[in-house]
């Protein structure tokens, strides 16, 4: 019997146990592995496994190198490796801990020669806007995965619901159209699974039609991932952002332009750009950096901005081949003739989203006409006000 894993993750731990909890009851024979990282500080990692009757095993695991997540990394391939070898189970579900990521653990799943047919994160839609407006530090909530783990509630929520290609969706009773919107927005094309709202054992929302066959969840579960498309999607070179949608009090605004940014000018309206929105990311450039792709990656008020290496027009033809077709399929979907494939494309989501002064304040941090007249060998004279940012 080949072993199918699937990950369940998000900081929404309700949400992520109620989804835990009906694929245990839904697949005969699938076990749930967990390591609790709450224990790190005392100097282990604490493993669980458990079926739908309850636990079956628990064992202690020391940190490596100081780091809990270093730990998880060891110990989950060989365990997933000996449910794999003993043959009885069909479906190993890896619950993460509150603050691990599912692209590392997925990745790492993978690399061990193991089969991994579903990413999901768990999430209560009531939730999403408070966390995401979350700035706080995970080790103030003990929610850090190592001693110089420095992300944030918001930045890791971020990015547990935007790799996830299914979200499993709490029926929560505090949510309203516009939290339901928002989660929505954030992430269109995700599968959105209904998961139910206080269901500990998984089964009293199954939907009608579904007691003869696989529910959607299960579905979701075992329908297959690819984990080099999932990181292609993410990369700020070809990520698949969000579209201009406006619904429910909340918006996404798109806004793509070729010129560039004035680095001095750009950087002063930082603060104002990054509170503008409860999320935004994208890529752009610089007028002094032409020849490097910036990543921009706002939640929580915070901003991270870094350098993701060259623009592919800024590379000689011979590289070409070195870099992947995805990349190269992203680059030419939006080729200009002067400048290939820089560009601005920011994408800011929120409920009441000040479209009109956000597109004002972004335009006026561009190149004056006059400033991009002058040609790119004045632009890089243009002082370098990002220097600091990018730890240059």
């Amino acid at each position: 019997m080949s072993l199918s894993v699937v990950i369940v993750g998000g900081l929404h731990a309700d949400a992520r146990r109620a989804a835990v909890a009906r694929l245990l009851a839904e697949v005969p024979g699938s076990v749930a592995l967990h390591h609790d990282l709450a224990t790190a500080p005392a100097g282990t990692v604490v493993r669980t496994v458990r079926d739908a009757s309850g636990e079956l095993s628990r064992g202690e695991t020391p940190l490596v190198n100081d780091c809990a997540c270093c730990a998880l990394r060891e110990d989950l391939v060989p365990e997933l490796r000996g449910i794999a070898d003993a043959g009885r189970t069909r479906l190993a579900v890896v619950e993460l801990w509150d603050s691990v990521e599912p692209k590392a653990m997925a990745e790492v799943v993978v690399a061990g020669g193991l089969t991994v047919t579903g990413v999901i994160t768990a999430v209560d839609p009531a939730l999403v806007l408070p966390y995401l407006g979350n700035g706080d530090d995970l080790a103030d909530g003990g929610l850090a995965a190592a001693a110089t783990d420095q992300r944030t509630v918001a930045d890791t929520f971020a990015r547990q619901l935007e790799y996830a290609p299914v979200l499993a969706v709490a029926d929560s009773p505090d949510a309203d159209d516009e939290d339901r919107e928002l989660l929505a927005q954030l992430h269109p094309t995700a599968r959105r699974v209904p998961i139910g709202h206080g269901d500990p054992e998984g089964t009293s929302h199954a939907r009608a039609g579904e007691a003869t066959g696989r529910s959607e969840l299960v579905r979701a579960a075992l329908a297959g991932f690819d984990v080099e498309a999932a990181a292609a999607a993410q990369h700020p070179a070809c990520a698949l952002l969000p579209a201009e949608t406006d619904a429910h009090g909340v918006s996404t605004l798109v806004w793509r332009r070729h010129r560039p940014f004035h680095p001095e000018r750009l950087y002063t309206a930082l603060e104002d750009l990054t509170c503008a929105a409860a999320r935004s990311r994208g890529r752009f450039w610089l007028a002094d950096r032409p020849d490097t792709l910036l990543h921009w990656d706002a939640a929580g008020g915070a901003l991270c901005v870094e350098g993701v290496g060259p623009w592919l027009a800024s590379l000689p033809d011979a590289a070409w081949d070195l870099v992947p077709p995805v990349r190269r399929a992203a680059a030419a979907l939006d080729w200009h003739p002067e400048h290939g494939d820089r560009c601005q494309h920011l994408v800011f989501t929120s409920p009441g989203l000040d479209r009109d002064g956000l597109e004002r304040l972004l335009e006026s941090c561009l190149l004056t006409d006059a400033e991009y007249a002058a040609g790119r060998e004045a632009w890089r004279g243009l002082a370098s006000a990002f220097d600091t940012l990018l730890e240059v």
